[in-house]
């Protein structure tokens, strides 16, 4: 992989961060990107603001002409936010949206260029088990997610033509600082929601911090990026957590449910 230059947004934490050392360890030539600088570090860091046009145009321009080529980009940057969609204010609903739908928007709109005069890439696009099973009083964050999964699968339609392959990786519960940077809508004792959302926040927090190391995601994402057949979505993390995927489209809606809520701590 010494010639194979991958991008990586948001690659200063979580995911993206284990997913720079690992292919850095591979041979791949990593560039990270984030609003906060990682140094020094074994590959190359690049100052990119995914909720900033001409942040990101410059960023990956910059990369394709100091490497001359991309072969892939794993658009990862994101956060999370916490409250009841009756009392979340609308701006960070829409914060939540810029980062995590249009922050990769941005990204592979930037890339794509570059992949089609190279006659192929592969773009991947961190997406969520939270973009397919809706997680109470996390709706925007599934709201982006469930966007991204949409967006994805239109995408790949319109690239295939140009070899550049799409896919989504949907993560579990990973042990990384995405559980203390979460924003959360301050819970207020007289609201009617503050019982349950106390109770499915602590315990969505909870599993986190048990939760898997993000190293084998970071595997798992080599191992697509090398595959000549990639998956159009794959997903990570424990089996008790995946099998929600797959319950979701062959089990009744109602039945489901039922069975989701003690898990989603509803």
């Amino acid at each position: 992989m010494e010639n194979k230059v991958v991008l990586i947004s948001g690659a200063s934490s979580g995911l993206g961060l284990a997913c720079a050392n690992h292919l850095n360890s591979r041979g791949w030539q990593v560039i990270g990107a984030s609003r906060r600088v990682l140094s020094p570090t074994p590959w190359n860091a690049l100052a990119m603001d995914v909720d900033d046009d001409s942040s990101v145009t410059s960023g990956v321009a910059k990369v394709v002409t100091e490497y001359g080529q991309l072969d892939a980009v794993i658009a990862n940057a994101g956060w999370g936010l916490a409250g009841a969609v009756e009392r979340t204010p609308t701006e960070d609903a829409k914060a939540q949206m810029e980062t995590n739908f249009f922050g990769v928007v941005r990204v592979v709109k930037a890339a794509l260029p570059a992949m089609r005069e190279r006659g192929g890439g592969h773009i991947v696009i961190v997406s969520s088990i939270g973009g397919v099973i809706g997680i109470p009083f996390q709706a925007f964050y599934c709201a982006s997610k469930f966007a991204l999964e949409g967006y994805a699968e239109a995408l790949a339609y319109e690239v295939e033509p140009f070899n550049i392959h799409v896919t989504l990786v949907q993560p579990g519960n990973f042990k990384t600082g995405f559980t203390a940077a979460r924003r959360k809508v301050p819970i207020e004792a007289h609201s009617p929601y503050a019982e349950a959302e106390s109770k499915a926040v602590t315990l969505m927090e909870s599993d986190e911090l048990r939760g898997t190391d993000p190293r084998d995601a970071a595997k798992a994402i080599e191992k697509i990026l090398n595959d000549n057949r990639p998956p159009r979505r794959i997903s990570v993390g424990r089996w008790n957590e995946r099998i929600g995927v797959v319950g979701k489209r062959v089990i009744p809606f109602r039945l489901f449910e039922r069975a989701a809520r003690s898990s989603l701590g509803v």
